[in-house]
């Protein structure tokens, strides 16, 4: 996974590796079907912000913590789920070095996962909350490994953090 950087914590984007794969075949098996997006604002999870109308994106099945577990040995079983993400159709070059993920300036899930890939619970976080604070509190207990960003709205993974 590409990192970047904010205060303490560190978003992680889905990295090129794990793009390329799911460019040829999706989580869920299927091939990449790439679209021009005309409006923009789909949020691509591979450079953490809000596409750019006219931009080649693709909406891709991806099972991130099924991703997670086969790189730390975990064994999710039941909490290995599969969802949609926009990326762009195209390598990107990841997230600008500078500033934070677009995804975080709106009502935000914080589910926490253990070392073994089990749910430990999770946080709304809603505007103008410190979403900061949020991941430092969800990180204070010693049995979180990472935790999944999520919209609200439909539940969809944004992005990862992992224990600083």
């Amino acid at each position: 996974m590409t990192t970047h950087a904010t205060t303490l914590h560190t978003p992680r984007a889905i990295g090129e590796p794990v793009l390329a794969e799911l460019r040829a075949s999706d989580d869920a098996g299927r091939p990449m079907t790439a679209v021009t997006d005309p409006e923009g604002g789909a949020p691509l999870r591979c450079c953490l912000r809000r596409s750019e109308p006219g931009e080649r994106t693709a909406l891709v099945s991806y099972a991130p913590l099924r991703r997670w577990a086969s790189d730390t040995g975990a064994e999710p079983g039941a909490y290995d789920e599969q969802g949609p993400v926009f990326i762009h159709a195209e390598p990107c070059g990841g997230p600008a070095p500078e500033g934070g993920p677009a995804f975080t300036g709106a009502h935000r899930v914080l589910r926490r996962y253990s070392r073994e890939g089990h749910i430990l619970g999770g946080r709304l976080v809603t505007p103008p909350e410190d979403f900061e604070a949020a991941l430092t509190e969800a990180f204070t207990d010693p049995e979180v490994a990472l935790v999944h960003v999520r919209a609200v709205e439909y539940g969809c993974f944004l992005y990862e953090v992992r224990r600083p």
